[in-house]
């Protein structure tokens, strides 16, 4: 039985808040915006029945819809001032497109939007949701100061809710703010009559809480221009002010996700630091102006920050629009190549944040992007130096001759030049085919459109006209096979492969071992997934996954490989919950042998002996030191003993932690903190250790660590696996263009990597790109291959 039923069988008690002398909800309003009304948007209005203020700091308004389902949540705006005696306190929310009268300043602002017929809403001393979800539990809340159940809201005081609400009626309490815990009856449908602290009702101020109190003609600009909106740090200096008739011109509209659309001034001021664009966010409505309309907008204005680490974007929230009139010339676009992107990337705060610095810029290109958020941009016959994905965006670089990669990427070399070109792509014209292009593609011709900010890559470009690609043809490489006597170690990421997978996945990967890899002689893997994937059931096991795996290799016309693992603890190796992910090991029997010996688990360790014959492990495979902290909630590594014409051969596959925590190359902290590099490199000392015990058995053991360690070439992990030159990491043996297994934001960059030890001496080193280059990926990886010619080595 679903809850809507069982509400409508089952009788409820009532919820109350114990009556009020003080802080009451007077009156509820959801029709804002809506057909037929006249107010733009909803609101919430306090007041206040008692002699003495009441402190609101740290209190919210919150809502509930009128017949929740389970997946129903209270939604919050939080509140800060204070309610006076006798007095009322404005809370205004979701706006709509109809309506044509402004709410007074309000002075408290959300965007929730409520149902004009039915909802509940609460006062609530806290600003943590609530999760009560009937009258009863929410009764024996605490924090509910006072609830208001209208319509035919299940959530509510006494006898029933407040009845009468409509696109044209609010529920209000009657004379003297009278609180007998009856929504039914201290309540009553009336026109919406909101009014503030202040006493203002609609159109008793001037609406745009900048003090020039001009309570101008709606079709006359008001004093603020968007350069005052976005001044000349990140941060606006009228944040938190509401605004009336700011004029510009539409230049993009977004009517999906994050809908609005942005208008740009185009009279544009002489400093270079402030930008004359900027986001109108219209919230779940979808924006009722088009590209070239000149308009007067008022709002509220708001630095939005799409995540705790990213810089903000300065918008106009809960807007109202005056059409001036249509089909405007657009302002022209900023231009972004070499000669107007600086060099320079950001400016530090020492670590901290860099939101209140003054805009540079001439000398920092995050200071240039900023100075243009929200404005036009263009570039022309650019490089593709991110694939395509599955969101419908790319990433291009404006500086074609920067940091090029061997195959028309970007490479990410260093921590202090993470290129400066780089710019995401995005069409705001969702009827036209996005390009499905790959790294090395160009994109032809201009591309234009407003300059935006998101969590994801920081700052793109949201285009009205997309440039053409052009195929440059890339190839997906094939690497040799290996000669009779070189032994082929591989490592690949297969993304969380398990036994529910589609085929057509195990299929692509297989492709990609036994073809473009030439079917190595051992393979480790790392995201091998246990047999039902996400499923949190308590199974560790990967045998169905492994079996389909294998059969599909062999189906591509590689060599029938076996495998060995040791499954992890239930949910004890990170990676996606009830994936249980662990690496595995791929060999191939005919050409190369596995030692087994017994007594390997997920919390035993394997060590190392000293014998006549040279090191050997005690458990193989076994877990290198599982129970070190360095390994909670991560992938512990796994080691194996090979045998290859007679030649032993150790083995160890990584998955180190990953990057997640850390703050984005693009985001208000510069420089970013590295926060998850801690981990990675207390990961790197136990393997590092490991590798040293095996060497004090026998300095001439031939060792290969391999795997995902997420982390870079030039990384204090890498620098701390490879500490005492017990290993040699071979991406340092490629020539620099070539140093890359992933691409993050369009910088080419190396996570995946192959080290040996200093007895290995004779190798030949291939990274084999064939997936993070392409739209279309089997994995986000790319596999990479040694071959060693182990009686050469000794």
């Amino acid at each position: 039985m679903g809850l809507a039923s069982a509400f409508a069988i089952v009788s409820l008690p009532a919820a109350h808040a114990a009556p009020s002398g003080t802080a009451v909800i007077a009156e509820v309003y959801g029709g804002g915006g809506n057909s037929g009304a006249t107010l733009v948007r909803d609101f919430v209005e306090l007041g206040n029945a008692g002699s003495a203020a009441y402190d609101l700091s740290g209190h919210s308004v919150q809502y509930l819809p009128g017949s929740p389902s389970a997946s129903s949540q209270w939604q919050v705006t939080a509140l800060s001032g204070a309610l006076a005696p006798g007095g009322r306190f404005l809370v205004a929310e979701g706006a709509g497109t109809g309506g044509t009268t402004a709410l007074p300043n309000p002075d408290a602002t959300g965007s929730i939007a409520m149902s004009a017929t039915s909802g509940t809403i609460a006062l609530v001393s806290g600003t943590t949701a609530l999760t009560c979800k009937t009258a009863a539990d929410c009764a024996a809340d605490s924090r509910i100061v006072d609830l208001v159940g209208y319509g035919s809201a299940v959530v509510r005081e006494g006898s029933g809710p407040a009845a009468g609400a409509s696109n044209t009626a609010s529920v209000a309490r009657g004379s003297g703010l009278s609180d007998t815990d009856d929504n039914a009856g201290d309540f009553g449908a009336q026109a919406p009559s909101p009014v503030n602290s202040a006493g203002e009702t609609p159109g008793s101020g001037d609406g745009d809480g900048d003090g020039d109190g001009d309570g101008g003609d709606p079709s006359t600009p008001g004093t603020v221009r968007v350069r005052d909106i976005q001044g000349t740090t990140r941060l606006s200096p009228l944040d938190g002010r509401t605004v009336t008739r700011v004029p510009g011109v539409v230049t993009g509209v977004r009517t999906s996700g994050s809908k609005g659309y942005w208008i740009q001034d185009p009279e544009a001021d002489a400093d270079p630091r402030t930008s004359e664009g900027v986001f109108v966010y219209t919230g779940s409505a979808n924006p009722a102006v088009t590209v070239g309309d000149s308009v007067l907008v008022s709002g509220k204005v708001s630095e939005y920050y799409p995540s705790s680490t990213s810089q903000s974007v300065t918008e106009i929230t809960t807007p109202t629009v005056t059409v001036l009139s249509g089909g405007n010339p657009l302002p022209a676009p900023v231009t972004l190549d070499p000669a107007s992107v600086p060099n320079a990337y950001a400016p530090t705060a020492d670590g901290g944040s860099i939101d209140a610095l003054a805009l540079e810029p001439a000398v920092y290109a995050q200071d240039f992007y900023e100075s243009a958020e929200g404005m036009r941009v263009t570039f022309a016959d650019a490089r593709v130096v991110g694939a395509t994905t599955a969101y419908d965006e790319l990433w291009v670089t404006v500086k074609p001759d920067e940091s090029p990669s061997a195959r028309g990427g970007t490479l990410y070399s260093s921590y202090d030049q993470p290129n400066t070109g780089r710019l995401k792509v995005m069409s705001l014209d969702t009827a036209a085919a996005f390009p499905a292009a790959n790294v090395g593609d160009v994109l032809s011709g201009t591309t234009t459109g407003p300059l935006d900010y998101s969590t994801y890559g920081g700052y793109n470009v949201q285009a009205t006209q997309l440039g053409t690609r052009v195929d440059k043809k890339l190839k997906r490489e094939v690497t040799r096979r290996a000669k009779g006597g070189e032994l082929a170690v591989a490592t690949y990421n297969v993304e969380n492969l398990d036994a529910l997978d589609e085929q057509g996945k195990f299929d692509r990967l297989a492709e990609g071992v036994a073809v473009n890899l030439s079917s190595p002689d051992i393979v480790a893997l790392e995201e091998i997934q246990d047999d039902n994937g996400a499923v949190n059931d308590g199974t560790v096991t990967s045998e169905a996954t492994l079996k389909r795996f294998t059969d599909a290799i062999r189906a591509a016309g590689g060599p029938r490989y076996q495998w060995r693992y040791i499954a992890p603890a239930n949910n004890q190796d990170g990676g996606e919950p009830g994936g249980n992910i662990r690496q595995v090991f791929l060999f191939n029997p005919k050409r190369v042998s596995f030692t087994d010996r017994p007594g390997g688990d997920a919390t035993t360790a394997t060590g190392v002996v000293k014998t006549r014959k040279g090191a050997r492990l005690t458990a193989s495979p076994g877990r290198i030191d599982p129970a070190n902290s360095a390994w909670g909630s991560s992938r512990k590594p796994l080691v194996g003993e090979f045998v290859f014409h007679g030649e032993t051969v150790f083995v160890i596959a990584n998955h180190f932690a990953s990057k997640g925590g850390d703050q984005p190359l693009h985001g208000r902290y510069q420089p970013p903190a590295r926060s998850s590099e801690t981990q990675r490199q207390a990961q790197a000392v136990a393997v590092n250790t490991f590798v040293k015990s095996l060497l004090a058995a026998d300095k001439k053991a031939k060792a290969v660590v391999l795997g995902d360690l997420n982390d870079f070439e030039f990384s204090p992990t890498v620098a701390a696996l490879t500490a005492g030159k017990v290993l040699k990491p071979l991406i340092s043996t490629l020539p620099a263009a070539q140093r890359y297994t992933y691409v993050y934001d369009g910088n080419a960059q190396t996570l995946d990597h192959i080290l040996t030890s200093p007895a290995v001496t004779r190798f030949d080193y291939d990274v084999v790109h064939i997936n993070a280059e392409f739209a279309d990926q089997a994995s986000d990886h790319d596999p990479q291959i040694v071959r060693i010619d182990v009686h050469g080595c000794r």
